[in-house]
């Protein structure tokens, strides 16, 4: 069968399955996965019942409870769907299920899976729950053509990438759970993404000392004090726009600060105030030295700032939420770049780019021990298009189609023997 009329067979077996792919997607939307609390175990447990209803076996590798709660979550259990061909190449394809809560601002039921003009409405409908629904299906079509195939296919649904993968895709590959020979990793539609940014996250503690407003002279305002290492560190992130990297897709490093509490009352000086603080690094950038800049920043502000007379002094403790490191591309992704690039333009009909993007995600995981992986999957030319991890998130259900065309395609070019 020539590659032509292969690609052709998978396509129309897509366009006949897709009113069931939609229905598959909608029913793992409709099962909450809000990280935190993180309890994940459920939704994976649901999708096995689903995979199981269509052939498919997964294995389920639950993380120990005390491992899971120790990193701040309360279940994890991760999936693994091995389909042996024969003798060649093994090829993972990954995507998580954990997702940021919804937040305010909803004009759908996020876990609804509502369709409305040819968009699903949902957390995770884009980011990342689509893809369980685009590898599944590209792989349901490859099996279906009925034409000989080597190598194997691996689903990796995993539910730790909100916090960082470790208890996802890190902990399979520590367990020796799986060592493929390459990987794709949910994405979107328009673009094959080659290399990431890498993330710092810190949670930065401020004490001062609390008194009565009406006498503040007697206390130390961790507040004032935080705002005063505030200031240095937005100094610092002006500074970044100076920096630039030479990967298509990324800008240059930035920081926010996402999140801060503090204080007792109204009519009470705050005592101590606690902020979180993250840090993107472009691929050129050394983590251990941006860490220690972070750091040294912190500690001088604190230092440089005058409490009221007879106040003590700040007491700052950072402590480090998170490291992912940036995304490199390896030389031997090459065969998977040029399939999607390829497969992506006929199915699309326009050029598709291999570039960066400034997210990070699971796939570094892959590639830091030397598994080349690329970024691809269901969804629109950008986050923002998305509404991805804000209220209304969606997907345009003729990209998920494309998207699943576009995967059976590449596998089978790789997996035909």
């Amino acid at each position: 069968m020539s590659t032509d009329s292969l690609h052709q067979r998978l396509d129309a077996w897509v366009d006949e399955h897709f009113d069931e792919q939609v229905k598959f997607l909608q029913a793992l939307v409709q099962v909450p996965t809000d990280t935190p609390p993180g309890n994940n175990a459920p939704h994976a447990e649901r999708t096995a019942e689903l995979l199981a209803s269509m052939g498919l076996d997964a294995e389920k590798h639950p993380v120990p409870s005390d491992e899971v709660k120790a990193y701040g979550l309360q279940s994890i259990t991760n999936l693994i769907v091995r389909r042996r061909y024969g003798e060649g190449p093994i090829i993972a394809l990954n995507a998580h299920g954990d997702v940021v809560p919804p937040g305010e601002g909803w004009t759908h039921d996020p876990y609804g899976a509502q369709i409305v003009d040819g968009k699903m409405y949902g957390r995770a409908t884009a980011v990342s729950k689509s893809d369980f629904s685009t590898f599944t299906y590209a792989v349901r079509a490859l099996e279906a053509a009925g034409v000989p195939l080597k190598g194997q296919v691996e689903l990796h649904f995993t539910y730790d990438e909100e916090f960082g993968g470790e208890m996802g895709p890190g902990w399979l590959l520590r367990q020796g759970l799986t060592k493929p020979d390459m990987m794709i990793a949910a994405g979107f539609s328009y673009e094959v993404v080659t290399a990431h940014n890498g993330c710092l996250q810190f949670e930065v503690t401020v004490e001062g000392e609390m008194a009565h407003a009406a006498i503040p002279d007697t206390g130390t305002d961790a507040l004032q004090g935080a705002v005063h290492i505030l200031n240095a560190l937005y100094a610092l992130n002006n500074d970044y726009l100076k920096v630039t990297s030479n990967v298509q897709g990324i800008t240059h490093p930035y920081l926010n600060v996402g999140q801060i509490n503090g204080g007792t009352n109204t009519n009470v000086l705050p005592g101590k105030v606690i902020f979180k603080l993250d840090r993107r690094m472009i691929p050129e950038e050394d983590s251990a030295s941006v860490e220690s800049s972070i750091r040294d920043t912190i500690e001088a502000a604190a230092k440089s700032f005058a409490p009221a007379r007879g106040g003590k002094n700040l007491k700052v403790n950072v402590r480090r939420l998170l490291l992912a490191n940036a995304m490199v591309p390896l030389a031997n992704n090459k065969p998977l770049v040029d399939a999607l690039q390829r497969n992506a333009h006929d199915v699309l009909g326009e050029p598709i780019k291999a570039i960066g993007t400034p997210l990070y995600t699971d796939v570094r995981l892959y590639v830091e021990r030397g598994i080349p992986g690329v970024i691809y999957g269901a969804g629109p030319r950008t986050v923002r298009e998305s509404n991805a991890k804000r209220a209304d998130e969606h997907l345009v259900l003729e990209d998920l189609r494309r998207a699943t065309k576009v995967i059976a395609r590449t596998l089978a070019d790789l997996l035909v023997a």
